[in-house]
């Protein structure tokens, strides 16, 4: 099965980056989630490229292939250590979150064809649709402390949108 364990901050040096995924918000505190073909919810994100500058270059790149958005002000949330429990070590899943500049018509991502559906959601729904438990609820909620802190929201919508 594997566990996955939720850590706020910075990843250790001793641990591998495998993905990187972004919870990011519109100026009203919603967050972008996509729909993949089997119906799940998921934040958009993926595995850093040798060409990418970072974490923030491997989180802008995926952005923009999953869910054709421009984002700005990218912050670290924290991570979860994945263990697949098969032998191999653990890995860091980054989670970091960024305000949405600009959101594009949807288009295919390139690494699978698929043409996402697109939401806009308040975090406390967020949470429902990712269905990861006590582990995503630290991670959304993580992730709003610091949009309350770095993005000084003023309003936070209960709208959902698909878009």
């Amino acid at each position: 099965m594997g566990t996955f364990t939720w850590f706020d901050g910075n990843v250790p040096s001793v641990l591998e980056i495998k993905q990187v995924y972004g919870l990011i918000f519109t100026k009203d505190g919603r967050l972008l989630l996509f729909m993949d073909e089997s119906g799940s919810y998921s934040l958009p994100g993926g595995r850093p490229e040798s060409y990418d500058n970072g974490i923030e270059g491997t989180l802008r790149r995926e952005i923009i292939e999953e869910v054709n958005t421009i984002i700005e002000n990218p912050y670290i949330v924290g991570y979860q250590v994945a263990d697949e429990e098969n032998g191999t070590a653990p890995y860091a899943q980054v989670r970091m979150t960024a305000m949405i500049k600009q959101i594009n018509p949807a288009k295919p991502d390139p690494a699978s064809g698929v043409t996402y559906k697109r939401i806009l959601t308040p975090p406390e729904r967020a949470i429902e649709l990712l269905s990861w438990y006590d582990t995503g609820t630290l991670q959304v909620n993580a992730a709003v402390k610091i949009a309350r802190e770095k993005f000084n929201f003023q309003k936070w919508s209960n709208e959902e949108t698909f878009i």
